[in-house]
């Protein structure tokens, strides 16, 4: 997709998504699967030049032309308040994250969005795996994630986000925005793949 002509389209679909936002149901949503496997590539945007395909077991990019820019897998929906359960599976030196309750995507940037963060080896470890992007430092030492499966799943409900890895809690802040925003998958290099993320509104 051009790259100008995608950012546009999620723009628009944002911009309708969150004008629903205030229609979300108030607790209890039910789990919604956006990807199980191979399947689910129809529940996102593909915003940036990075690979992402089907395959039999997972969502996987591992490649992206260029090495600037964003590049992320994004959802169509709108989300404020919810859990976000992701498998996913990285080698050593991948950089990915969950980005959520994004206030622009012209750039999506660690800044415009929160991040739960998916970066073993990133070269300031404060932000590594686990983390909450500038709100809450990750684990000492980082959590390793490379070449095995593993699940993260993230509650955002009001200005508090909590951060589990593998069932054990790895960050929280109270100092989330309250906004509904989008959420991605980031592709920022090595290989990443997501076999099942799943979504309840609360």
């Amino acid at each position: 997709m051009n790259k100008a002509l995608g950012t546009a389209a999620l723009a628009a679909a944002t911009a309708i998504a969150l004008a629903g936002c205030a229609g979300m149901p108030g607790s209890g949503g039910d789990w919604q699967t956006l990807i199980d496997g191979g399947k689910g590539m129809e529940n996102f945007v593909n915003l940036g030049t990075a690979n992402w395909h089907a395959e039999s077991d997972a969502i996987v990019a591992d490649n992206r032309v260029g090495t600037e820019g964003t590049n992320y897998l994004t959802t169509k929906t709108a989300y404020k308040d919810f859990q976000i359960r992701a498998e996913f599976w990285v080698n050593e030196t991948a950089n990915s994250g969950i980005y959520m309750r994004c206030s622009d995507v012209r750039p999506m940037t660690d800044r415009t969005c929160h991040e739960a963060n998916i970066f073993d080896k990133r070269p300031d470890p404060s932000f590594a795996t686990g983390a909450i992007v500038w709100l809450a430092k990750a684990p000492t030492p980082v959590p390793v994630t490379g070449g095995k499966w593993n699940t993260m799943e993230v509650t955002a409900k009001g200005k508090r986000m909590v951060v589990t890895l593998n069932g054990v809690k790895t960050a929280e802040t109270d100092e989330a925005r309250e906004n509904g925003g989008v959420i991605g998958l980031q592709y920022a290099g090595g290989v990443v793949r997501y076999r099942k993320v799943q979504i309840r509104p609360l």
